[in-house]
């Protein structure tokens, strides 16, 4: 079963302000100077950044952030954020791969920007709400 895809809009606003709260100001994600300088496309966005948006759709899938047993992903891509008004969007997907004998959903998730995966091994275990 595919659970409704969740859409999240990060723009360059977000990074800074995502850099103060975190204490990351490395210049990848802010300068496109630097982030062309080291080999990157362009400004990314932090990767706890999009594992957190992920991390917003597994709670919403779920009812409630203490409803979250277990998540972990693998960074595959990195997602570049344009200068502009727009930024970019990460799409967000899930499947339930299984429902245990103790009532938890395990989940097979997905997310992708500008139609590429940006995460690998993405899943979460969760107490859904019914």
């Amino acid at each position: 079963m595919d659970l409704a895809p969740q859409t999240f809009r990060i723009t360059r606003a977000d990074l800074i302000r995502y850099a103060g709260a975190s204490g990351d100001f490395n210049p990848i994600h802010w300068s496109d100077r630097i982030a062309t300088k080291v080999g990157l496309p362009g400004v990314i966005a932090h990767g706890m950044f999009t594992m957190a948006l992920v991390g917003r759709a597994v709670t919403g899938w779920a009812g409630s952030p203490d409803a979250v047993v277990e998540y972990g992903v693998r960074f595959t891509r990195p997602v570049v954020v344009p200068d502009d008004d727009h930024g970019t969007e990460i799409e967000v997907r899930a499947t339930v791969r299984e429902v245990t004998e103790d009532g938890l959903t395990r989940l097979d998730l997905t997310a992708t920007c500008q139609g590429e995966k940006v995460l690998a091994q993405a899943r979460a275990l969760v107490r859904m709400s019914r």
